[in-house]
């Protein structure tokens, strides 16, 4: 019953966190440009819009979601039912926010779904929270993702294509998301063996608020630099791939025990790779100013 209950829950914060990324697409492009060198000024920009703060308002209530969801299932299973929020972009951009999605972006959230899904399947029955972990593989993972969280957004100074720097920051803030959703899963379980005192002592806590902070920044940016569409679905795709990769790392949760599962999750990965390949192409069809229904 918890299980089921952390599903549902989890398939409404995909719903909501999307809805909340138009919001603040919306809201990102009518301000200033954020500059990493004036992060209270840029925020303060970003907030003076109103369809920017709706966006994170509503953020706020994916958020809430997601940690439920994360206290009551396997962080693997949380993060495949998000997958479900791929498609849902694809239907909210068309219906709701009056954007034309080209055909490659289809293909594109078809196949990310597709593998994610493929992924979720796979993976063995699981039952309790899950929450358990080592403290110097929890170090090791969350350092590792941050590190590749910078390399992203310093793309273009790597030599990374200028006109991709929208989709590698929502890839970064993806990334960032799911160091943020480790975190908070090691957190739960903490406050359930130590309660209140020991998650505000736990220095996970930090680690969570700080990579919430400059994937906000990461994401604010991206969604100014880049198309909604691919950016959006490459946030999503990167978080939840960084999940999955952290309750199987982090928590222990088991993988696909025979070679028939094994070459299943590899073609998973694969397809999720090919998508976020047709993710940034230009979109076809001119953009209509969205109006939410």
């Amino acid at each position: 019953m918890t299980l089921d209950l952390g599903i549902l829950l989890a398939l409404a914060c995909a719903f909501v966190a999307n809805l909340g990324f138009f919001y603040k697409y919306r809201g990102a492009n009518a301000v200033a440009k954020v500059q990493v060198l004036h992060p209270l000024r840029s925020a303060r920009a970003l907030y003076s819009s109103k369809w920017f703060t709706l966006g994170m308002i509503t953020a706020t209530g994916s958020w809430a979601l997601h940690v439920a969801a994360l206290a009551m299932a396997p962080m693997s299973v949380i993060q495949v039912s998000l997958a479900a929020g791929v498609v849902f972009i694809a239907v909210m951009a068309d219906r709701l926010f009056g954007f034309r999605v080209g055909r490659r972006q289809w293909l594109g959230l078809l196949l990310t779904a597709s593998g994610l899904v493929l992924l979720g399947v796979t993976l063995p029955a699981m039952h309790g929270a899950h929450s358990h972990f080592s403290p110097l593989v929890m170090t090791s993972f969350e350092a590792g993702l941050f590190g590749l969280g910078g390399l992203l957004i310093m793309g273009p100074r790597m030599g990374g294509a200028a006109e991709h720097h929208g989709v590698m920051l929502g890839a970064a803030a993806g990334i960032l998301f799911g160091v943020s959703d480790t975190a908070i899963k090691a957190l739960t379980g903490i406050a359930a063996a130590h309660g209140a005192l020991g998650l505000l002592l736990s220095p996970w806590l930090a680690v969570a608020v700080l990579a919430s902070i400059v994937a906000f920044f990461a994401s604010a940016r991206g969604l100014q630099d880049g198309e909604a569409v691919p950016v959006i679905a490459v946030t999503g795709t990167a978080a939840n791939i960084a999940g999955i990769a952290g309750g199987i790392v982090v928590f222990g949760d088991p993988v696909a025990a025979s070679p028939l599962g094994v070459v299943a999750q590899a073609l998973a990965f694969v397809l999720v790779v090919v998508a976020a390949a047709l993710m940034p192409a230009p979109m076809r069809a001119a953009r209509v100013a969205p109006q939410p229904a």
